[in-house]
């Protein structure tokens, strides 16, 4: 009996994502627009957070990903040490002039949140809102957080969920311009299960608890000029359609607020639900 095998071809592998290109490009999409301008109007989350980790007089905090500082601000409100870090220089401009306006006294310093160059322990509370979850690598982000934190320290975070309005905002967005092969969703870091899989191993607490920030703008055709000016992934996403999918967007993004509304009224009161995070490194 003669057995014959049929040969196929070698299915190709496919390539690696490069997470530095999209680092690349995610910076560049953030240093765009102002995001300041819709940062700014957060400001309640980092105080909510600080109130949450229980900060303490001359504690040491590390702001990641710091944006405008709304965390690095509630911080220091509470006489903490605090050293912001971002990695778009535009960004920490913005929140050394709101702490010299407050006349406070905080280490402003350019970090890359995946190559944190602090020592091990460093830090009584490492911090993060809207920040971190937007790294491509996020298992070495998450790490370098536990590794800057010292042992009995905590680290808080405040991130977007998948089905709250802000990931379906993305979500919408991703229908026009997809993400890169290989990246995973930055809502991963508003689910209870990744917080566990990703802090569990090295936490002796986790409290993970859903909360709701309310976006309060005049109209839902105010809240998408806003956010196409200054917001830097949407900016992005309009620039790099036609004119019809310019349109499409706008028309959906318009709409989902429209879902999301509770005003009752022309004006938008939308909650964006985000999960508020607390570990205990153990």
């Amino acid at each position: 009996m003669t057995t014959v095998i049929e040969c196929r071809p070698p299915v190709a592998a496919k390539p690696a994502t490069d997470l530095n290109a999209v680092k690349t490009k995610q910076q560049a999409a953030w240093s765009s627009g102002d995001y300041a301008i819709i940062g700014t109007t957060l400001q309640i989350v980092g105080e909510r957070l600080a109130e949450a980790l229980d900060l303490r007089a001359d504690q040491s905090v590390l702001d990641v990903a710091a944006g405008n500082g709304n965390a690095t601000l509630a911080a220091a409100r509470r006489w903490c040490k605090v050293t912001s870090t971002d990695y778009v220089d535009s960004l920490l401009a913005r929140g050394r002039k709101r702490a010299e306006a407050e006349g406070m006294k905080v280490d402003f310093q350019i970090a890359d949140a995946e190559n944190l160059p602090f020592a091990d322990g460093s830090f009584d509370a490492v911090v993060s809102t809207f920040g971190v979850m937007f790294t491509p690598d996020q298992g070495r982000a998450a790490a370098e957080l536990v590794r800057v934190c010292r042992s009995g320290g905590r680290i808080g975070l405040a991130n977007w969920t998948p089905e709250g309005f802000v990931g379906q905002m993305f979500k919408t967005i991703g229908k026009y311009l997809p993400p890169p092969a290989g990246v995973k969703p930055a809502a991963n870091w508003g689910t209870p299960s990744w917080i566990e899989t990703s802090f569990g191993p090295a936490a002796s607490a986790i409290v993970a608890e859903p909360r709701h920030f309310v976006f309060r703008y005049r109209s839902a055709q105010h809240f998408l000029e806003v956010f196409r000016g200054y917001y830097g992934p949407m900016l992005k996403a309009f620039e790099a359609l036609d004119d019809a999918g310019k349109g499409a967007l706008a028309r959906d993004i318009v709409t989902l607020v429209g879902r999301f509304n509770t005003s009752g009224d022309d004006t938008v009161a939308v909650p964006g639900e985000y999960l508020e995070v607390v570990v205990t490194k153990r």
